[in-house]
């Protein structure tokens, strides 16, 4: 790292690696800021990306490493670091990780979002022993098994068809009576004979010893109350944005710049 950056860029997920693109092809002197190894963000644990323009059905790893090719095609300069706070006052802000501190004229914050909890019992203490968020890293392990996955946007339902090629069956729990997901995702659940939606309800506990054994599921309508047997939890409901290090900045409710 030498002198003042044009741009300092904190994460490297889709936007970050566009945002480094874009920077240094317009001959600004560019740092990309990641804390992990390998750019990509949560795109590299996405199983199939359909969307992607020119690379239909591209899974999201290999997606990831082209955006690591294309960065370092264009020599971006990059830094492997966890971001603690920033300084945006003044005209040359400043970033402070563990043992540097990054001067630039712009910050982009593109350091991306975290998985949402449940927060509740047994989701903390059975994480990594049934619990995941994250059915293509963890769906392997539960192969011909029962499984439940809660939520219901484009996630919860990517996740629920996933698992249904590998799995006996999965539950897709769902707190509201209509999905949020786009409607060939809902199209494709409701054509996949071992995914069985449970409308209404939430997971309000989840059981087992050393292992997932089972959950509670509390509908929300009625109150009533049963127990399931399931040998895995995948949770996807949502993602609290990585923001906690930014200050002097306004945010919305949910913590993401305004």
């Amino acid at each position: 790292m030498q002198g003042i950056y044009d741009v300092a860029i904190i994460g490297f997920g889709p936007a970050g690696a566009t945002a480094a693109i874009y920077a240094k092809r317009a001959g600004l002197k560019t740092i990309l800021i990641e804390k992990a190894v390998a750019g990509g963000g949560q795109v590299l644990l996405t199983y199939e990306v359909d969307n992607y323009p020119g690379l239909p059905g591209i899974n999201g790893y290999d997606l990831g490493m082209k955006f690591n090719e294309h960065v370092d095609k264009l020599e971006v300069e990059r830094l492997e670091a966890d971001v603690n706070s920033i300084d945006v006052e003044g005209k040359i802000k400043k970033i402070y990780t563990g043992k540097d501190t990054i001067e630039a004229k712009t910050i982009i914050v593109a350091s991306g979002a975290t998985h949402r909890k449940l927060d509740v019992p047994g989701e903390e203490k059975l994480f990594g022993m049934g619990v995941s968020y994250c059915a293509t890293c963890d769906g392997a392990f539960f192969r011909g098994r029962t499984v439940a996955v809660m939520g219901g946007g484009d996630v919860a339902l990517e996740d629920a068809i996933f698992l249904a090629r590998s799995c006996e069956k999965v539950y897709l729990i769902h707190r509201r009576d209509e999905f949020r997901a786009v409607q060939v995702l809902r199209d494709a659940v409701q054509d996949t004979e071992n995914i069985e939606i449970i409308w209404d309800s939430v997971i309000t506990e989840i059981s087992g010893d050393e292992q997932v054994e089972g959950i509670t599921v509390k509908n929300v309508k009625t109150e009533q109350a049963k127990n399931i047997e399931v040998a895995g939890v995948f949770v996807a409901v949502g993602n609290i944005p990585r923001t906690s290090f930014i200050e002097g900045v306004d945010k919305d409710k949910s913590g993401y710049l305004a």
